[in-house]
């Protein structure tokens, strides 16, 4: 599998006719009697083979060239590397919070896979965390807004995000404390599906209330798989499928987040997090070593973290910001290689796919419109940077648009142009590994979902229609639609 682009992988079909039938070649297909030539490889080239374990999630793009091999172990090695507090011993790796959610990125992405809620209120929440935000105050926050310049109004004595931990000295902001209410459903056949409503709340705030309209979000960490060919998405594909008018009547009306680039200094597409919140995977990664661990990076070179000016103890607390490291904790070294690593880490290859049951699921997704926000597959652009994911074809399954999801999913809280409704559509590759990689089958942004129908049935809004339709389905009809996802 090394090295191959899409060009070998289409039997070596001359680059004038791929140019020509790129649009051919990812429209969704019609015939479900077997497999799509190169399913079973929803990375390209970048794709996998190795065996399906704990570990499924953490291996390099499949066509990397040997010299580039060392910069991904690296680059993991940091992200696995565990912060402590300044000052150390070693100025290397020291500087953590003071306040943080987790050590390290391995901690929060364990397995570089899925997070999940806690189990009671003896299990930590790790994996989990609350963001945090109110309405503008001023015509200077609401300018601030309209120019994209920032996503949201951070509160203003917990900052965007609430850190459930602290080192030494310090007090941790507060904790989470989820309470679930159960919903059942019946479905068309019959069975009774019991879903739980959740609601959060702040328990033990250490630093003064909160501010009386304070929203509140709850996330879980996302698998990391397949994040670089997701970047590589030429943006022209991802505008083309937007239609936030709903112009063609068809219920569906994705929009694209627009949000802030520091990198580049100007307004982008907004692909990453939970409502596409950021524009790239080095910006949502330094934006998580400064939130998620309280490590200064070259975006955010504060050394006291994402510790708010009201919080005066936090901010003047010791550092790790070293000059023989840029001044910063995480220099930019050490961001690049991370950044590396998370944009190299390989989707596994499908398994089952040329099965009679999945293959009748897959027909399922795609007439009962599923397709219309999981959109099946792109041609990757070429990126001299990139050259693992560069010209590959994808199976990613999303339009990287934010959708209208309904009340019940509702987090009421806007992030740039996202509503209090609307989410970015999640891929869907990797999805039926999470009980192997990651112990747990917990799914949506809240990981409220105990198993995939209970995700499907917690869709509404534009998703609706294609929601009553699976519960219309026989059980059989269920099963290989469930089927189907789980060979994603």
């Amino acid at each position: 599998m090394k090295h191959l682009t899409v060009i070998t992988l289409l039997a070596m079909t001359s680059l004038a006719t791929i140019c020509h039938a790129d649009s051919d070649i990812t429209a969704p297909t019609r015939d479900f009697s077997t497999a799509e030539k190169y399913e079973r490889f929803p990375g390209g080239a970048t794709s996998h083979t190795k065996a399906i374990n704990k570990d499924a999630f953490s291996h390099a793009s499949a066509n990397m060239s040997f010299e580039r091999e060392m910069d991904f172990k690296i680059g993991n090695g940091f992200f696995k590397r565990l912060w402590v507090s300044a000052p150390a011993s070693t100025q290397a790796a020291d500087g953590l919070g003071p306040l943080f959610n987790a050590r390290a990125c391995q901690r929060c992405h364990i397995k570089d896979g899925r997070g999940h809620p806690p189990a009671g209120p003896d299990d930590n929440a790790v994996s989990m965390f609350l963001r945090l935000s109110i309405p503008p105050q001023n015509e200077t926050q609401r300018r601030l807004l309209d120019e994209h310049r920032v996503n949201v109004i951070a509160e203003p004595n917990y900052g965007s995000q609430l850190q459930d931990f602290a080192i030494q000295g310090h007090k941790a902001e507060g904790h989470m404390q989820i309470d679930y209410e159960e919903i059942e459903v019946k479905l068309a056949d019959g069975e009774v599906v019991k879903l739980r409503q959740p609601s959060y709340s702040i328990t033990d705030p250490r630093y003064g209330p909160l501010h009386p309209d304070t929203m509140i979000s709850p996330r879980v960490t996302p698998q990391m798989i397949g994040l670089g060919l997701l970047d590589a998405i030429d943006e022209n594909d991802i505008l083309a499928q937007a239609d936030p008018e709903d112009k063609n009547d068809d219920g569906i009306s994705g929009k694209a987040n627009k949000v802030w680039s520091a990198v580049h200094d100007q307004a982008m597409l907004g692909r990453f997090g939970w409502k596409a919140g950021s524009p790239s995977v080095d910006e949502q990664s330094q934006a998580a070593f400064a939130g998620d661990i309280g490590i200064s990076v070259p975006l955010h070179p504060n050394g006291a973290g994402e510790c708010t000016e009201r919080q005066t103890t936090c901010q003047q607390a010791p550092d790790g910001n070293s000059p023989q490291y840029e001044n910063l904790e995480a220099h930019s070294l050490v961001t690049g290689l991370v950044g590396f690593y998370s944009s190299n880490l390989s989707v596994p290859a499908r398994r089952n796919h040329i099965d009679p049951e999945v293959l009748a699921g897959k027909k399922l997704f795609y007439q009962n419109g599923c397709i219309a926000c999981h959109t099946p597959k792109y041609i990757t652009r070429t990126l001299d940077d990139k050259p693992e994911q560069s010209h590959q074809l994808i199976w990613p399954y999303t339009d990287l648009l934010l959708h209208d999801m309904g009340a019940g999913l509702a987090d009421n809280r806007p992030e740039g142009l996202a509503s209090g409704q609307e989410w970015r559509t999640a891929p869907l590759w990797g999805i039926g590994l999470t009980p192997i990689v990651n112990g747990h089958s917990f799914y949506l942004h809240d990981g409220r979902a105990r198993n995939l129908l209970e995700a499907i049935l917690w869709h509404g809004g534009e998703a609706q229609q294609s929601r009553d339709a699976v519960m219309q389905m026989s059980k059989q009809e269920r099963d290989n639609l469930i089927r189907f996802i789980e060979s994603l």
